[in-house]
């Protein structure tokens, strides 16, 4: 019975996202973005590179919802899994070009390129969109935006930053997220 109200939760929220709800999206980086930067943090141990594969999952998540399947597990394996996923990625990336400077003969072991390289040329893509939607807000929700979602700071510690009330701070992040699930998703169907 203790497992139900998770297990709904999390198709709850899939069923938002893949309705374009906006605020699902500011519901799941609340609850998981913790999580993400954390993870994303150890694998990488590099903290713009851990904030960039933060915004790749959450835009992966806002644009595929339906690739988390609750039948395998819960959003919050999900989520973990795929930010472990990305962050390898980012990592192997990151290094390929010290460790393929050699003669060549390390192709057999390079992963398959085609499907990878078309994640990594989307999720850039949209990484690229995000980072221009949130430079177009206005001034008091993108400081917002900055220190929650690209700073890993929760909405509290963003309140004192800022200097303004906790409720303030989470409505601005809020709102904010708001505005960029509704840039990318119009940008998305255009």
């Amino acid at each position: 019975m203790a497992t139900s109200a998770p297990i709904r939760w999390d198709r709850q929220i899939q069923r938002r996202l893949a309705r374009g709800e906006e605020s699902a999206l500011g519901e799941l980086y609340d609850q998981f973005a913790p999580l993400v930067l954390g993870l994303a943090n150890r694998v990488l141990d590099d903290s713009e590179a851990a904030e960039q594969v933060v915004r790749d999952v959450f835009a992966h998540v806002w644009e595929h919802p339906a690739d988390f399947d609750p039948a395998q597990g819960s959003m919050r394996s999900w989520i973990g899994t795929f930010t472990h996923r990305r962050a390898v990625e980012r990592l192997r990336r990151d290094q390929a070009p010290a460790a393929g400077s050699g003669n060549g003969k390390e192709d057999p072991a390079a992963p398959p390129e085609s499907s990878s390289m078309e994640e990594q040329v989307l999720a850039e893509a949209t990484a690229a969109r995000v980072q221009h939607v949130v430079t177009s807000l206005p001034q008091a929700l993108r400081e917002t935006l900055v220190l929650t979602y690209f700073g890993g700071r929760t909405y509290q510690q963003a309140a004192r930053e800022l200097g303004i009330s906790a409720a303030t701070a989470k409505h601005r992040m809020r709102l904010g997220l708001q505005l960029l699930a509704t840039a990318l998703s119009t940008e998305h169907t255009s």
